[in-house]
């Protein structure tokens, strides 16, 4: 996946994609009570990279998830899925939003980047 070059629209269009997120490498020798928002913010910049878009949208249930331990105790890794959308209103931010959702697993083993449904 490369970078989005100057003046050019934006190749993507409509995708999904699920990704497993490594919250403990984001989060290391990060103080105590900043570990769970530091994650937030971790996935949302990995959304705005992998996605190409500045709006980027947190399901309240990969919120929850996140913080289902407390601020300090976060899962290790996360499987999160991301769906590149087009916007219904226009306020400037471009014509595409990502949503950030979770994505339940048993194991994290073998998993790889996987293109699902649009």
């Amino acid at each position: 996946m490369g970078k989005k070059e100057k003046g050019k629209p934006n190749p993507l269009g409509e995708v999904s994609r699920d990704y497993t997120v490594n919250l403990h490498k984001a989060v290391h020798k990060e103080t105590f009570k900043r570990k769970a928002p530091r994650a937030v913010s971790h996935i949302i910049r990995f959304a705005q990279r992998n996605m190409l878009t500045e709006d980027v949208r947190v399901d309240p249930q990969l919120n929850e998830a996140i913080w289902a331990r407390g601020i300090r105790n976060l899962p290790r890794r996360i499987r999160v899925r991301l769906q590149r959308k087009k916007k219904e209103e226009d306020d400037g931010k471009g014509k595409y939003y990502t949503l950030a959702q979770y994505v339940p697993v048993d194991s994290f083993a073998n998993l790889k980047t996987e293109i699902t449904k649009a």
